[in-house]
């Protein structure tokens, strides 16, 4: 059973009940997408593991989407959310295997970004961000380095290695915890979820989700946002189909 990747509130919002947004995100776009990547610099080691193409992941058997990004949009004509008293966390970002794992990674203001790079070559990790400092620093063999993002960001940002320039990864930086990534069934879920009228946002890295299909609905999700009343408990939003020619370029 694949595990349901969430992120859960670490601040009590006062006596308020909370609630779970759970959706499953599918896609008919063709399979054959989940190709293989061939090296081009440092080829003896970065040729040793599959390097797999995960601009767009889809399950064979279930259709599922994974690494669409759904978090709590709090910018402009966004939500409102209660102050909370979040816990600084430490996140990893893996150069690993000639990839970057997770490809998608979401981190809070104040938290440490750690890139590590187990691997037995070097790597650069540079960070694309609007509204932190950008990052662009090598991390030898074995090494790490540590970013402590002092900002949140409108968007996912990029992360590439530019020695290796196949390898990308996207780093959402938020100054709350309600955001979370579909797994390689399409399936998330947001834990804790203040009840109320809430709008979201939505974002995979290479696929446009303005327009979905909902229940067998076409819905269009202006600037990939959404929203819904959050009320106790589970709310299962379902199914939601992405079309396959939201990925043509």
């Amino acid at each position: 059973i694949a595990m349901v990747l969430s992120v859960s509130i670490s601040a009590t919002l006062s006596a308020e009940e909370t609630g779970t947004l759970r959706m499953k995100f599918v896609t008919k776009a063709d399979t054959t997408a989940n190709k293989q990547l061939k090296p081009t610099v440092d080829q003896a080691f970065c040729s040793l593991k599959p390097i797999p193409d995960e601009a767009v992941i889809v399950n064979p058997k279930t259709g599922g989407l994974k690494n669409v990004i759904i978090y709590a949009y709090t910018g402009r004509r966004g939500m409102k959310l209660p102050e909370m008293d979040l816990k600084a966390e430490t996140v990893e970002l893996a150069n690993e295997a000639c990839r970057f794992e997770p490809r998608v990674l979401i981190a809070k203001v104040g938290d440490t970004i750690k890139v590590t790079n187990p691997d037995k070559i070097g790597h650069n990790a540079n960070f694309s961000f609007f509204n932190n400092d950008a990052v662009n620093r090598l991390i030898p063999a074995g090494g790490f380095i540590e970013v402590v993002p002092e900002e949140s960001e409108p968007a996912p940002i990029a992360v590439a290695c530019n020695i290796h320039p196949w390898m990308k990864a996207q780093v959402l930086v938020l100054d709350h915890p309600f955001a979370a990534v579909s797994n390689e069934d399409g399936m998330l879920e947001i834990k804790g979820l203040p009840v109320g009228t809430a709008i979201f946002r939505a974002n995979h890295d290479v696929g446009s989700l303005k327009e979905v299909i909902i229940d067998g609905e076409e819905t269009s999700w202006r600037s990939s946002r959404f929203e819904i009343e959050i009320k106790p408990g589970m709310n299962d939003m379902g199914t939601i189909e992405v079309p396959a020619s939201a990925f043509d370029n």
